[in-house]
């Protein structure tokens, strides 16, 4: 099951231009969040920042779930 997800999602990455800019976008909150963390210390900026991020890379990966739940639920006609 988690090779026929990866597979599904090389085959979105290549083909979906909406998947792609959402996992691009993804990646990129996911590289700021890496550089907050590796901080030794956060200011109350910089958690909130972290907080902002978070959030928005939850969504990022809701909105790719959908493309690929409505690729995994078969077309019923």
């Amino acid at each position: 099951m988690e090779q026929h997800n990866e597979e599904l999602k090389a085959h979105l990455m290549a083909t979906d231009q909406q998947f792609r800019t959402l996992a691009e976008e993804h990646a990129r909150f996911h590289r700021q969040l890496e550089q907050l963390e590796a901080k030794e210390h956060l200011t109350l900026d910089d958690e909130a920042e972290e907080i902002r991020l978070k959030k928005h890379k939850l969504h990022l990966k809701d909105q790719m779930n959908s493309i690929l739940a409505r690729y995994r639920t078969p077309q019923v006609a």
